[in-house]
């Protein structure tokens, strides 16, 4: 086994051959990796004196590298000297654009497609209706297909309070959406909202593993605690991961001392580690749920695997998304980074998360868009499984390999009525309270004077509020109070009345949640749209499992 050394001193002096038109000594005889890179040098040499046009070498070495990687898996990146700087800002500072992490779908003939894998919470894109999963195909009326990592921050980042128009294709939608979407600052919280449910229940929003998330934590606990928190609720749906020390940090404060977190098994011995909790954890005994779903993944699925394995807490929610591999990055001269899969991390009773990713990057990414409501039940699951995935708890529970965290208790993703799901596609409601705010903002901070308690237990959306609703629709092309058309769910735009009032209630709660957001901000969202939350209404129907689990 070579050392780390060797090769980044045969890759740069590969490199300086090359760009220099040299040809690189054997170093290593009868080595057919050097023969390889040998290989690569002919073409690179070759391509470089005989190409029709002029090259840019730069552009060739990178498309190189891109290529390289593609081979390997899914996580494993390239990422250019730009985007590099966007990535740093997005972990460690704030930064101005339209708030989404992406990445790039290989298409044929380079045509790849970005893929939002990511909306930062409160952000522009998540006002407007952005979800993770969407592919932009245009970005201000010019097809975004075959754009590279640079053209796609040139587009999309940009000052506070530009506009950009995005078109997007929807797995599941027939039809493309446009939405215009108002550069902003992004703000680096990871921590999207820590209240007091009830008397006795606190609840935490993560959106994602960033350098500050663990502080963030460590105060909210505190502050719930000083409320009378004795239950706590972690709410990790949709949040894509982040930095594993954070992971592991915000897991120890939920572990008594001695419990293994997470490991990591590779080729080389040197990417393998162990994370064990150190005890003197924030809460490290009462009832715990924790709140998964298919966007849930990496960090998020070794923090859920920590509490699951150890018996100290219910998951629940849906299957998670399935990402086992870490990565490991490392900085190219000229600010670029190649981000390489140097291990496999396991739960602490030795399951790996990792789905498989042998069929390619495009159905890699689509898979959890096919999963549908097939998850049930735990039990009907556990009848497909095969014995070298089940893995048993501490307290003889069965737990599940095979790809991602199956919750303890799975919730049905929630099929909406056809007008709600055109209200979501088409942004009515965020829409119609930011001119409900524009028009009643002042009266609504003076009558509640930044109570959002009182805004949350007294403001009703009324008569004159659903009127500005059905103008919005009407603008965008959505008919309320006409024949329904004859489309499928995902392409109507014509609704009769009594869809209209079987959908008011969820229509009201959203306009009404809209508006405490943009009063309050990405705080207040949750208190008010909290009766629209299966999952968490379901959690809160099982503490008795959850003290049990506790009280062991």
């Amino acid at each position: 086994m070579r050392k780390p050394w060797f090769w980044l001193s045969l890759t740069a002096a590969l490199v300086l051959g090359v760009l220099l038109g040299a040809r690189i000594a054997p170093v290593i005889s009868g080595d057919n990796t050097f023969e390889q890179l040998r290989k690569f040098e002919a073409a690179f040499s070759l391509i470089k004196r005989n190409y029709v046009e002029d090259i840019d070498s730069a552009r060739l070495i990178e498309g190189a590298i891109t290529g390289m990687l593609e081979q390997l898996d899914p996580h494993s990146v390239y990422i250019d000297a730009a985007r590099m700087r966007s990535v740093r800002e997005s972990f460690e500072g704030s930064f101005e654009g339209i708030g989404v992490e992406f990445n790039l779908l290989p298409g044929p003939n380079g045509r790849d497609t970005i893929i939002v894998m990511s909306v930062i919470p409160g952000g522009p894109s998540d006002r407007v209706g952005i979800l993770a999963g969407d592919r932009i195909v245009a970005i201000d009326d010019s097809s975004a297909i075959g754009f590279k990592q640079e053209d796609v921050i040139r587009t999309l980042r940009g000052p506070k309070g530009t506009k950009v128009k995005v078109t997007v294709r929807r797995p599941g939608l027939s039809r493309p959406l446009e939405f215009v979407i108002e550069r902003d600052r992004i703000p680096i919280f990871t921590l999207d909202a820590a209240y007091m449910l009830d008397g006795q229940t606190g609840y935490i929003r993560i959106n994602r593993f960033a350098r500050t998330t663990h502080q963030e934590f460590v105060e909210a606990l505190r502050e719930l605690k000083a409320q009378g928190m004795q239950r706590l609720i972690l709410d990790l749906r949709d949040n894509a991961g982040g930095y594993l020390d954070q992971a592991v940090e915000v897991a120890d404060e939920l572990l008594p001392a001695g419990r293994r977190i997470v490991y990591t098994r590779g080729r080389l011995r040197q990417f393998e580690q162990e994370f064990v909790s150190r005890g003197g954890g924030f809460y490290e005994s009462g009832p715990l749920i924790v709140l998964v779903n298919e966007n849930s993944a990496s960090a998020s699925e070794i923090v859920a695997g920590a509490v699951q394995d150890w018996d100290r807490g219910l998951i629940v929610g849906r299957r998670t998304f399935g990402k086992g591999l870490v990565q490991q990055q490392y900085e190219l001269p000229d600010g670029s980074a190649i981000r390489v899969t140097i291990s496999r991390y396991y739960t602490p009773v030795g399951r790996l998360i990792q789905r498989p990713y042998q069929n390619g990057k495009q159905a890699y990414y689509e898979e959890i868009y096919h999963r549908g409501n097939a998850l049930l039940d735990v039990k009907s699951f556990a009848e497909h499984v095969p014995d070298s995935l089940k893995f048993k708890t501490p307290r003889g529970r069965l737990v599940y390999g095979g790809g991602g965290i199956l919750p303890d208790y799975v919730v049905p993703q929630d099929t909406a009525r056809p007008l709600v799901q055109a209200d979501v596609r088409n942004s009515l409601s965020y829409e119609a309270a930011r001119r409900i705010v524009d028009e009643e903002g002042g009266e609504l901070r003076r009558q509640f004077e930044r109570d959002l308690k009182a805004f949350i237990e007294r403001f009703q959306i009324g008569e004159r509020e659903l009127r500005i609703y059905r103008q919005v629709a009407a603008e965008k092309g959505i008919q309320i109070g006409a024949v329904a058309d004859a489309a499928p769910d995902s392409g109507r735009t014509r609704f009769t009345e009594a869809e209209f009032q079987e959908a008011l209630p969820v229509i009201r709660t959203r306009l009404k949640a809209f508006i405490a957001r943009q009063l309050w901000g990405v705080k207040a969202w949750y208190p008010v749209i909290r009766p629209l939350d299966r999952d968490l209404n379901e959690a809160m129907r099982l503490w008795d499992q959850a003290r049990a689990l506790a009280s062991n």
